[in-house]
């Protein structure tokens, strides 16, 4: 008796789902923070998250933020 045809249509969506939950898992476990800045004269410095200025970058940025969000609407 062949499978009903739904049943293929969700065992194909399934697998497609969990293909894309994999995909996002590996990128969220390989994917590091850092700090990318833009100078003037068009070059651009990466800084890695666990470095000196990466870390003095990120705490600059999060006080931006908090600066930023607390404005008078």
């Amino acid at each position: 008796m062949p499978p009903k045809p739904h049943r293929i249509l969700l065992d194909r969506v399934s697998g497609y789902a969990d293909e894309a939950a994999g995909y996002m898992r590996r990128r969220r476990v390989s994917r590091q923070p850092f700090a990318r800045l833009y100078y003037s004269e068009g070059r651009a410095g990466d800084h890695a998250g666990d470095s000196l200025a990466g870390a003095e970058l990120f705490v600059a940025a999060g006080r931006l933020i908090e600066v930023a969000g607390k404005r008078a609407r």
